[in-house]
């Protein structure tokens, strides 16, 4: 039997002693050498500085000294920087709330001298020479350097061992250091930073272009691999690069996102900007990517953690809104088509229907068949939450699908013997069809086309579900979800903001197919759902729409609810493998790649096309050795 715990005795308030204070900031601020590496080296570069050196001995733990050449230290204000909240970034609650450097706690120095020995050695411009201060002693002692500071950290957490077991190998920390390091580099290719340990130059990067720089810093591999971003949206500026998904990685360790110059990690952001990759990125792979965003300092708060890593948006919807724009619009363009001008296909509206149907084919080599009706079945699986798979059914659109008019190389037709490849009558173009002329079909899946630089491989199905697929989402329009009654209603027990949210977004939920209402202060019921989800969980269907739309905006929630069934209609209708194909239907099938966005990858993320150049032809044969 435990002996009954006896209350402790009060303890009067009292003032905690500074020593103590510095302690407990320095938890939140240095958790390990890149901590006390990335708030210097903000510092150097709040001073201006043009060139920063970072020297390290055993992973930082033993020694860490930052140089740079900035504007420097008054030697009458040196023993005033290693003070709490002593800084001279901000004087007022006006600066706080529009910060525009990279320090302004004032935190850093004094908790850094609190677990670790100090000093700091500066020089003014026109100073007679520089001033060194022991933060231990206080002492002010002449010293040799140029104009510029230098402050040097041994021993970090000697007085606390039991942080200082939790430390990793010095190589592990030298890495952690390094990336601190290269994050700064990324947004600011106008300094140059070297990063020494134990007398070895480890890594540099000298003053260049930002696109230089991103090569030095990320890799070549990585621009080649990716595209340019630059939108203006409201008062937000997002630019950068964004990588093709093709180039997507197994880890997330080259996912770089800057708010006005401060790197950041954001789930609002992360979001946003996977949001755009949705339809285009095959199972759990990662993007690559550096972003740049450029906003109003009033509009964001970085005064959000001590480590100042997590910030505020104002209009955090805004910001989600524009990452996902800005990416989207940045992959949208099919590298095939990069020497042909996009022409997006417009729809017009049948006056006999009230339904889009398309204008007209997107290349005079289409050649129209007889429009015949096409079946679709909705899916029968389970549903799975928003962002995996959402059995949404959408029965305008699949009408919608019927009454196209396809072209002939996508209309239903008996198999019929391979025709030889005769060949074409004019020669291919230089530089305009990126894809290049047909050439032969393999197993009644791929095709084969030449282009200027090689041989191009189609994996027909894939693009050609890519191509129903844009133009399925361009002929909707704003269609609702078609919603079936429920006979019994779905109830479950649903906490304050999921009844606020369903609430608050009721006519948004009903384009959804869900009608959910209040039963109770602590009860939801499902009315109806999605007449296309065949027997999936309505319960955990309402939960996962609920917490998308009580955190992101609703337009986006449910225009990716309708394009996920989109894309399985797209699956069902696109052409089959084994279809045999003339030259000319699958010339028009490469055409129509060079003119469709995004057709560089299928629904699912996968490709659609691979180049072989003649230089990787010539390889596999051993030519030239």
């Amino acid at each position: 039997m435990n002996a009954v715990l006896q209350p402790a005795a009060r303890r009067p308030i009292r003032e905690l002693p500074d020593e103590l204070i510095s302690q407990i900031a320095a938890g939140e601020v240095v958790e390990r050498p890149a901590s006390v590496v990335r708030e210097l080296v903000d510092n150097a570069l709040d001073a201006g500085s043009r060139e920063i050196t970072v020297k390290l001995v055993a992973g930082g733990v033993r020694s860490i000294l930052i140089e740079d050449d900035g504007h420097g230290i008054p030697s009458d204000e040196l023993p005033l920087a290693l003070r709490r909240h002593a800084t001279s970034k901000i004087g007022s609650l006006v600066d706080l709330e529009s910060v525009a450097t990279m320090g302004f706690r004032g935190e850093a120095l004094a908790a850094i001298s609190s677990v670790a020995e100090v000093s700091i050695s500066s020089r003014t411009e026109g100073a007679p020479h520089a001033q060194r201060l022991d933060a231990r002693s206080g002492e002010l002692s002449p010293a040799a350097r140029g104009t510029g500071t230098s402050v040097e950290v041994r021993e970090l957490f000697f007085n606390t061992p039991a942080r200082r077991k939790f430390l990793k190998t010095d190589a592990t920390e030298l890495a952690h250091c390094v990336d601190a390091v290269r994050r700064h580099a990324l947004t600011r290719p106008d300094v140059g930073f070297a990063v020494w340990h134990e007398g070895k130059l480890v890594q540099q990067w000298r003053r260049a272009d930002p696109d230089q720089r991103m090569k030095d810093v990320i890799g070549a591999e990585f621009v080649e691999q990716s595209r340019p971003v630059d939108m203006t949206l409201g008062p937000m500026r997002v630019t950068g690069r964004a990588g093709v998904p093709a180039a997507a990685r197994a880890r997330a360790d080259q996912q770089y996102v800057y708010v006005n110059g401060r790197y950041v990690r954001d789930k609002l952001i992360a979001h946003g900007i996977r949001s755009a990759y949705e339809d285009v990125l095959h199972g759990g792979r990662q993007p690559s990517y550096a972003l740049f965003i450029e906003i109003a300092p009033d509009r964001v708060d970085v005064n959000v953690h001590p480590t100042k890593i997590e910030v505020r948006f104002r209009d955090s919807r805004e910001v989600h809104q524009a990452m996902r724009r800005a990416v989207e619009g940045a992959l949208a363009a099919p590298q095939a088509g990069g020497a042909i001008a996009m022409t997006p296909v417009q729809p017009t509206l049948d006056e006999g229907t009230g339904l889009g149907v398309l204008a007209a084919e997107a290349n005079d080599m289409w050649a129209r068949g007889t429009p015949k009706p096409v079946a679709y079945n909705p899916p029968s699986e389970g549903f799975r939450p928003l962002g995996q798979q959402v059995g949404l059914g959408l029965q305008q659109a699949a009408v919608l699908y019927a009454q196209e008019a396809p072209p002939a190389w996508r209309m239903p037709a008996p198999v019929a013997a391979p025709q030889p490849a005769a060949p074409m009558a004019n020669p291919l173009p230089a530089g305009d069809w990126p894809l290049g002329r047909a050439l032969a079909q393999v197993g009644g899946v791929f095709v084969l086309a030449e282009n200027d630089q090689g041989l191009v491989i189609v994996d027909m199905h894939a693009a050609h579900e890519r191509i129903v697929y844009e133009r399925l989402k361009s002929s909707l329009g704003a269609a609702d979800i078609e919603a079936q009654p429920l006979l019994i209603p779905a109830t479950f027990a649903a906490t304050a903001e999921e009844i606020a949210t369903a609430e608050a977004q009721s006519d948004n939920l009903r384009k959804l197919g869900l009608d959910i209402s209040a039963l109770s202060a602590t009860t939801l019921a499902v009315r109806s759902r999605p007449a296309a989800l065949d027997g999936g969980d309505v319960v955990e269907l309402a939960r996962s729409v609920l917490a998308e739309l009580g955190q992101y905006d609703a337009s986006t929630v449910i225009e990716r609810a309708q394009h996920e069934i989109l894309s399985t209609m797209a699956c069902h209708g696109a052409v089959r493998a084994n279809r045999q194909l003339t030259l000319e239907e699958m010339n028009a099938l490469l055409r129509d790649m060079e003119r469709t966005e995004r057709s560089d990858q299928c629904n699912h993320g996968r490709p659609t096309w691979r180049q072989l150049t003649m230089k990787d032809l010539d390889g596999l044969f051993w030519r030239g050795r």
